[in-house]
């Protein structure tokens, strides 16, 4: 099914896909020609689909948002029969006339699951009414919504990366999500990703510093750019009481130097579903794929990777794992040059993860693997 909308970012609730499309289109229908941000008819938003017969999925509706959708994430609704899907998206600017600054905020949307058709956006809440992060030295963009979003929907909580800020949010309300913590880094040049702990008294971000296409994990650098930043959670998460904080415990960078042809920085992973443990499995483009024991967040350490090597000795050409997943006993990553790679871990301290299987897995909608 041909149906272009830039990145693709989905999630799968059942049988409803619900897909992110960040380049605008002349419409919503899968096809559509691509169109200008400066077209005000132009869509942008989540397409949602029909995928219970996974060999001829069907195009549903579409839902436009602000500024689109780059990253999508579900919180299931506690009834089982409605999802909400949290839109992230950024880049606002006077000449678009649907993605207008200051755009702080994020968009939800509600689908009945009975009647996917009838999918609207059924709140818009800032989430930075004082303003984010803006004056920051060293920042690739100011803070403008959120670039991605992690929920944890049996705690009602979610984590989110937000260019210039970390933040936490009670979500036990979906449709009106309260950011109760909010930290930065001087370090940090984009805040792209956030990951829960199994049992979320950890949280850890990742820096995208020079977007993806630098050479960023070198010895000039250093490891504390570019890099995860680890905190504790102290406190519960429990609305109208005293809200938890987080506790800065340290970082993780690859602990091998790439060289300057080499395109490497934090970038996308999963929690690897060890009952009651701790660890991650985790992309970083030419850096390859790096898997993270942090059960001790003040001492995360690499216990395994798969790394290629550069694709040029000569340039610096966009390459390696864009992304690096987890799923019933293997690693699938998504190599931007050499294609799709499935990788077999095996370690005595991950193996419980082969006994943890499951039909359906959303990276950013995190379940609680045992206890």
């Amino acid at each position: 099914m041909l149906c272009e909308g830039g990145q693709g970012d989905v999630s799968v609730s059942g049988d409803l896909l619900y897909f992110s499309v960040d380049y605008p289109r002349e419409g919503e229908e899968c096809g559509s020609p691509e169109s200008s941000p400066a077209d005000p008819d132009a869509f942008e938003g989540i397409r949602i689909f029909d995928i219970s017969d996974k060999t001829q999925p069907q195009y549903v509706s579409a839902v436009r948002t602000d500024c689109g959708s780059h990253t999508n994430t579900l919180v299931p609704g506690k009834d089982g029969e409605t999802d909400y899907i949290y839109v992230s998206s950024y880049a606002p600017s006077e000449d678009f006339p649907n993605c207008q600054p200051p755009h702080d905020k994020i968009s939800i949307i509600e689908v009945p699951r009975s009647d996917p058709a009838s999918a609207e956006v059924a709140n818009a809440p800032v989430l930075f009414p004082d303003g984010g992060n803006e004056d920051q030295d060293g920042l690739l963009r100011p803070t403008e919504g959120c670039h991605d979003i992690t929920a944890y929907p049996e705690l009602d909580v979610a984590a989110g990366a937000c260019m210039g800020d970390g933040i936490l949010m009670d979500i036990s309300d979906p449709l009106e999500p309260e950011v109760i913590e909010q930290v930065q880094d001087e370090n940090f040049a984009f805040w792209h990703s956030a990951t829960f702990g199994n049992d979320a008294s950890t949280v850890f971000f990742t820096d995208e510093l020079g977007g993806g296409v630098a050479a960023t994990c070198n010895e000039e650098v250093g490891p504390e750019r570019g890099a995860n930043a680890f905190y504790s959670v102290k406190g519960k998460f429990d609305r109208g009481k005293k809200p938890p904080k987080l506790k800065f415990d340290g970082y993780f960078k690859l602990p091998r130097h790439q060289s300057d042809t080499e395109n490497c920085v934090a970038h996308n992973g999963s929690l690897i579903p060890v009952p009651g443990k701790d660890f991650f499995v985790q992309a970083w483009y030419q850096g390859g794929v790096s898997v993270l024991d942090f059960n001790k967040s003040k001492k995360p350490k690499e216990i395994g990777y798969f790394e290629r090597g550069p694709v040029s000795d000569e340039n610096l050409v966009t390459g390696g794992s864009w992304s690096a997943y987890y799923y019933n006993g293997h690693i699938y990553s998504s190599d931007i040059t050499k294609g799709f790679d499935v990788l077999k871990l095996t370690d005595k301290r991950t193996d419980p993860a082969e006994d943890v299987t499951y039909d359906e897995f959303n990276p950013q909608s995190q379940p609680r693997y045992g206890r």
